[in-house]
């Protein structure tokens, strides 16, 4: 009688090794300016930001209204209070990532824009022109806030960004390359195609992460600059609101956002990913 014999086929255990990096994006590349796809992307982001600013800055008009101590019948503990903002800002960035990230990558800041061009994930034409729609689709997003609620948007500062009093400004631009630092450290982690490849069976959906750092950065730092961690969400209220103590204070949300990016892109592409050891040849990565 013949006996049964099963066949037993072992799978090969994955082996980061086995993955390969998808090529750097090209500094400059002429063709790209041929290509719809990059002005369809640049429309994208300046919708994104659009929406952004529109959404936050009402509903930080909208708290400041609601806890107004000149008028009858409110409180402090009115209105969405800090933990309300710090969630409008989180949400609307996981909605507008959702919805942008298959067109643009979804990048509504122009520190992530420049995380990323430093890590070679976008060209370099690409990253100026993300950058110029998301500032203005920031100031157009803050107009069309003011726009609606014009003597609201005067009276309670148009969610305009600027140092709190009790802090000087080498604390804000500290804060301010933290909370950047979180937010970029997240965008490359979250969006990393080597660890989707190791971790498939562990789905993320990389919106959700981004938008948690994006509300637990202004959890912690609402207090201090009113959290910036996007120069184009400081850039666009600056100029609708038009005020000199906010103008005093910008240069802090572009020097701490950009140092921040640049940092985490560094932290990322050479120290977790190993990128200049590699280069060199003398080591290889199994993390």
């Amino acid at each position: 009688m013949a006996k049964d014999v099963e066949q037993v086929t072992e799978q090969p255990e994955y082996s980061a090794k086995d993955y390969q990096d998808p090529p750097p994006a090209p500094l400059f590349d002429p063709d790209e300016l041929t290509k719809w796809s990059l002005y369809r992307a640049a429309i994208a982001e300046f919708i994104a930001t659009l929406l952004f600013l529109y959404i936050t800055v009402l509903t930080i008009i909208g708290y400041k209204r609601q806890t107004d101590p000149n008028i009858a019948g409110t409180t402090e503990c009115d209105g969405v209070g800090i933990l309300g903002i710090a969630w409008a800002f989180g949400g609307m960035i996981f909605i507008l990532v959702y919805c942008t990230a298959g067109i643009s990558g979804g990048h509504i800041n122009p520190a992530v824009t420049l995380g990323l061009f430093l890590g070679r994930k976008v060209s370099l034409v690409r990253a100026l022109l993300y950058m110029v729609a998301q500032c203005a689709g920031a100031i157009c997003g803050a107009g069309l806030a003011k726009g609606f609620q014009k003597s609201y948007y005067n009276r309670y500062g148009g969610g305009a960004n600027s140092v709190s009093a009790g802090y000087n400004k080498g604390t804000a631009v500290g804060a301010e390359i933290i909370g950047t630092f979180v937010l970029v450290y997240t965008v490359f982690s979250a969006t990393d195609p080597k660890r989707n490849a190791r971790d498939s069976h562990v789905p993320v959906l990389a919106p959700l992460p981004i938008g948690f750092a994006v509300f637990m950065v202004h959890l912690a730092t609402i207090p201090i600059t009113g959290t910036g961690i996007n120069p184009a969400r400081s850039f666009g209220p600056a100029v609708i609101f038009n005020d000199d103590k906010v103008w005093d204070d910008q240069w802090i949300y572009w020097v701490g956002p950009f140092a921040g990016a640049v940092a985490a892109a560094f932290y990322h592409q050479y120290i977790l990913r190993a990128a200049a050891i590699k280069a060199l040849g003398s080591f290889r990565s199994n993390a």
